[in-house]
């Protein structure tokens, strides 16, 4: 297993210690499935990581589950604080692979400030420029995790608001009507609230946004607090507080698609691990997403165990 000095991962001093917690082995009893079949990458010792939320979580518990049905021993070190921890380490080969995410590859990685509207498109993009970087994007999941607003059953039925144009609209014909619940980060950033706003030719003001953590965004969403509040589009509370999704009809988010994330040496020593992933991420869309990440958000399961029923149910592997 690649093992480095914590100066590998200085850049992303926002991690605590090492840049990465010492891990524990994944220790599954699962065997082949629809996937691994002939353990094909047995032999290998992978190390997994991931960023630290809900669907982060699952999705590097999947992989490394897909991976020990596979044949390999896996270390699993995910939950790294803030995006660039866990980029670093497969970027440097502390670890092996993960889920990222391709419109933040492409603004906050690799530093452009312009998205690419078609999904397949941007994945190309951040493959090639990638590249360079010793990683490998793998093909993409339609799993879209992006920004969008969200509003209540009350609202909507008061309001009929389908699109951010009409938000827009709303913006300017009642503008008391739009109040905003948002956290820091998307009140910031250029792909986010002040963005959106020129974008769409919203002028909300200042006294109508109010900044929170995140979960509390989707509870005051669906009290009805504010009108309407930011949520990303896969999280499982978007179903089970029954909100309704602004469409973004400018496409002016960015794509958001999950696709694996491999160093580059590691793919090169194994390359079976693109055929081992490539069906599960086909089978990663928004609905599984917030069907996976609500039993962990609303019912208080285990990332991990979500996980693996979900890779067990699907056939991808077996237990025992």
């Amino acid at each position: 297993m690649r093992r480095r000095l914590c100066a590998v991962l200085a850049v992303a001093v926002l991690v605590s210690g090492c840049g990465l917690t010492s891990g524990s082995p994944m220790v599954d009893d699962v065997r082949p499935g629809s996937i691994g079949q002939g353990e094909p990458l047995k032999g290998a010792d992978l190390t997994v990581t991931s960023k630290e939320f809900t669907e982060q979580l699952i999705l590097g518990a999947i992989m490394g589950i897909a991976f020990q049905a596979a044949g390999a021993d896996v270390l699993d070190r995910t939950g790294i604080q803030g995006s660039v921890g866990a980029r670093e380490a497969v970027k440097s080969g502390d670890a092996d692979g993960m889920y990222e995410y391709t419109g933040t590859a492409w603004i906050t990685y690799l530093g452009n400030s312009e998205p690419i509207a078609d999904p397949h498109k941007q994945w190309e993009a951040v493959r090639d420029a990638d590249a360079n970087n010793g990683l490998t994007w793998l093909p993409p999941a339609s799993l879209n995790n992006t920004y969008a607003l969200a509003m209540n059953q009350a609202n909507f039925k008061k309001y009929g608001t389908k699109t951010l144009s009409d938000v827009a609209a709303l913006s300017k014909s009642d503008p008391g009507a739009v109040t905003l619940c948002v956290e820091g980060e998307f009140a910031n950033r250029a792909d986010g609230l002040p963005g959106m706003q020129k974008a769409y030719g919203m002028d909300v003001p200042a006294g109508n946004i109010t900044q929170m953590d995140t979960g509390i965004i989707y509870t005051q969403a669906a009290k009805g607090s504010c009108t309407f509040g930011e949520v990303f589009t896969t999280d499982g509370r978007i179903k089970s507080m029954n909100l309704v999704v602004m469409r973004d009809d400018k496409k002016f988010f960015p794509n958001y698609n999950a696709a694996p994330s491999i160093n580059s040496r590691t793919l090169k020593e194994y390359p079976a691990i693109a055929d081992v992933l490539d069906p599960i991420t086909r089978r990663l869309d928004n609905a599984v997403a917030q069907e996976l990440n609500a039993k962990v958000d609303v019912a208080g399961e285990d990332p991990h165990q979500v996980a693996l029923e979900w890779m067990v149910e699907e056939g991808f592997v077996r237990e025992g």
